[in-house]
């Protein structure tokens, strides 16, 4: 989206350049200028489509403050910069595209085709990855993601000679701060972490190949049941017993005397129980140790991506409101945070494809993580919000050498979510847990996997018993 965005502002400077010495091209190109899409038309073509007219036709009107930010924006670098100085619309790109990523317009770049039709992909702007100049143009959403300076996974190790694709920067969304607990002063350290909301860098990747599933945990046969409550809406009529008296069966035995008849003795009312609402975050840790394979030949990372695929399918056929996140950390400045399935948002190929581009790296640092999605869920409505994480060890950072340090935040940030009244659960994949989980969450709320294998049927069934307030 953003090598689009720039490519739509250097084709506008390069038209204006045009005119600017042949002033004769203006009917040309006035007349091949991408057409005015629908008002309600809101798809990134669309956007791209208004960008091309205004940039080119400036007396064109358009009621969409992101293209009036763009034409804005344009003529102002114009003024103050003239239009030799690259530099200066590259930065108005980055400021455009940043906006159409916290707007929420999606891209699909496998089918994405310039509106107007006469200019080229631009392709002479961008390096490709074999390239060794490290330019600002090259870097841009092209950079290849650096891996963390930690072991490679067995994977890699295993096949040296496979070339590695090339990865896409993430997309950053927002940025929070988060205290952090230190169990040896007894005090909060203000502003100590700072989380990162970031969708991972999904385009390109096809969706999941659902009969890599085990039949065990097929989609089709997942529902999560809902909870159910005593609900005053839902009131039981005709009942032998119950805090308030039936109008309408009151009238029936009043009639049933004068008729000489035998009356109907239920005339009361109750409450009924009636389906509770429920939120439910799951969220998943993504450090570099979920790459490990085990000795069954499955690494944990794959195994979180099938089951975060099987709850988000599970949650189109049930009330419940679920949210899918993971997190990992490198050093408390960045606790990076995926939002891949927000409360409300149906299931589509692109959370798909953004749960599967999911890499584990970094660290675990635990305590942030909860206290951002226990933020999350204190915005969901009243009823059962419950906090599902799962992991496959202790907290820990590169920054921190205290073992207890980090288990003691993330007990701290538990106990705080659970005054709030969120329900914090976990469900560890490490025969080690019982040395740091149960003093975290509790005696209750944790559950144990051995191994890889038992993840998924322990997953399922833990949501299932959550999400029916068990």
């Amino acid at each position: 989206m953003g090598m689009t965005v720039v490519s739509a502002i250097e084709d506008a400077r390069i038209e204006r350049l045009l005119l600017r010495d042949y002033p004769g091209a203006y009917h040309w190109l006035s007349e091949q200028v991408a057409a005015e899409p629908d008002a309600k038309n809101l798809s990134f073509l669309a956007f791209m489509a208004r960008l091309d007219r205004i940039l080119l036709l400036p007396a064109s009107q358009s009621g969409n403050h992101w293209i009036n930010k763009a034409h804005e924006l344009f003529e102002r670098t114009i003024q103050a910069h003239g239009l030799e100085d690259y530099s200066a619309f590259r930065a108005i790109s980055s400021i455009l595209a940043n906006d159409l990523g916290q707007m929420r317009v999606r891209m699909d770049p496998q089918h994405y085709a310039a509106p107007t039709l006469y200019r080229d992909d631009n392709s002479y702007l961008w390096e490709h990855p074999e390239s060794d100049d490290n330019s600002d143009e090259a870097l841009l959403l092209t950079q290849t993601s650096a891996r963390p300076q930690q072991a490679q996974s067995s994977r890699e190790q295993e096949s040296p000679e496979q070339p590695q694709r090339p990865q896409a920067e993430d997309f950053e969304i927002a940025r929070f701060h988060y205290p952090e607990w230190d169990h040896r002063s007894e005090h909060m350290k203000p502003d100590w972490c700072t989380v990162i909301e970031k969708y991972p860098a999904w385009q390109g990747l096809s969706e999941v190949n659902h009969s890599r599933l085990p039949s065990s945990t097929r989609l089709e046969n997942l529902a999560l049941p809902s909870a159910r409550q005593l609900d005053r809406r839902n009131r039981l009529r005709r009942q032998w017993e119950g805090e308030d008296v039936d109008l309408n069966a009151a009238i029936e035995v009043q009639v049933d005397m004068r008729l000489n008849l035998r009356p109907d003795p239920r005339l009361f009312m109750r409450a009924g129980k009636g389906p509770r609402p429920t939120s439910m975050l799951v969220l998943l840790d993504i450090s570099e140790s979920v790459n490990d394979i085990s000795s069954h030949g499955q690494c944990l990372l794959d195994l979180e991506k099938q089951a975060a695929q099987i709850l988000a399918q599970s949650n189109t056929r049930n009330t419940g409101r679920l949210a899918i996140h993971a997190f990992s950390s490198n050093t408390r400045a960045e606790i990076n945070y995926y939002r891949l399935l927000d409360f409300g948002q149906p299931h589509t190929t692109t959370t798909t494809a953004m749960i599967q581009a999911l890499r584990g790296r970094f660290s675990t640092r635990l305590g942030a993580a909860l206290r951002h999605s226990s933020g999350l869920l204190r915005s969901e409505p009243e009823g059962q919000r419950t906090l599902l994480v799962v992991t496959d060890g202790a907290p820990s950072d590169v920054d921190v050498h205290d073992k207890k340090y980090l288990i003691e935040d993330a007990r701290h940030a538990v106990q705080e979510a659970k005054r709030a009244g969120i329900r914090v659960c976990c469900l560890a994949v490490d025969a080690q847990a019982d040395t740091y989980v149960r003093h975290i969450f509790g005696w209750r709320d944790y559950g144990i996997a051995d191994d890889t294998r038992q993840l998924l049927p322990r997953l399922t069934n833990m949501s299932a018993r959550l999400a029916a307030g068990r």
